[in-house]
């Protein structure tokens, strides 16, 4: 038989832990409100995702806040991670690598005129590297160019051949989209399409310094290596299922969802866009965290 409990129930059970109805109900009235504020916060998150798919829990906090100032709903990283961690969004790292450079050649290598430079405007110093994509029967290559103080890719091509037009190619999109007449260091590594004569004579004509990595260190072109990362890792761009020519179609997508909405720490949590529009020193945002962390280790 149903037993209706009478009113005082709840009374009196709120009383065995020293809590008032009012109490009782307020949690209850918290905790629906913070299903809410969950929800708001998720659909945000998937919305932002479909640009950034890949996007680190620190940026995506950054990104975020200024989202939902309109909700009047704030939280903490911590509450993030957790939130993620429970619905499984966290972006776990993946590990690389397949190698793009081939320095044992007999042209002529250059210098490094960048390793004690302090880079303070835009188009001051580019940095160049040539990355690969698992395609189904087949591997696709990369060109890029960066802006080293904004972080924006000035120019890319991507190709079926690790010959130097791609280089050359993602060198003259990048010419075509300077915004400053100031002059350039181009840094690379010395792989042969950065050594060719075709690829050093269009950097001679332009009035662009060359400089390259001396050791065969890849920390002398960390940049470079880290927005390879950053568009492969973040855009699903390690493999592709698509064709050549649909993956070259989602990684123009990619590289413009990467200049106008990805903030970078290094930056002061400006996008390379905005950051290009800028000069002067710009705030790092980002910390060194423990090696303890298994996911999104990033500061860039």
């Amino acid at each position: 038989m149903k037993q209706d409990f009478p009113q005082y129930g709840i009374a009196a059970l709120c009383g065995l832990f020293g809590k008032t109805r009012h109490a009782y109900y307020d949690a209850l009235w918290r905790k629906e409100g913070n299903l809410v504020k969950e929800d708001v916060i998720l659909q945000e998150i998937i919305e932002i995702r479909k640009d950034l798919p890949r996007l680190g829990t620190r940026k995506l906090h950054h990104v975020l806040q200024k989202k939902l100032e309109t909700h009047e709903i704030s939280f903490g990283r911590d509450y993030l991670f957790d939130l993620l961690s429970e619905h499984r969004l966290l972006i776990r790292q993946r590990k690389r690598k397949a190698i793009t450079t081939d320095s044992r050649h007999w042209m002529r290598k250059y210098s490094n005129l960048v390793k004690d430079i302090d880079v303070i405007r835009p188009e001051q110093v580019w940095v160049s590297d040539i990355t690969y994509i698992r395609l189904i029967n087949q591997w696709g290559y990369l060109s890029l160019i960066t802006d080293a103080y904004s972080r924006k890719i000035m120019g890319y091509c991507f190709r079926q051949d690790l010959a130097a037009e791609g280089c050359i190619d993602a060198l003259k999109m990048a010419l075509n989209n300077r915004l400053y007449k100031d002059v350039i260091i181009h840094h690379s590594d010395r792989g042969s399409q950065y050594c060719s004569h075709n690829y050093v004579d269009l950097l001679l004509k332009n009035g662009i310094g060359i400089s390259m990595t001396e050791n065969g260190d890849p920390y002398e072109n960390a940049l470079a290596e880290r927005v390879n990362g950053i568009i492969k890792t973040e855009f699903n761009l390690y493999s592709s299922s698509l064709g050549f020519e649909q993956t070259g179609k989602q990684i123009s997508q990619s590289i413009k969802s990467y200049n106008e909405l990805r903030p970078h720490a290094s930056c002061d949590y400006l996008t390379p866009m905005q950051a290009h529009l800028r000069s002067g020193k710009l705030n790092k945002r980002w910390k060194n965290y423990h090696k303890s962390f298994t996911f999104e280790n990033t500061s860039v």
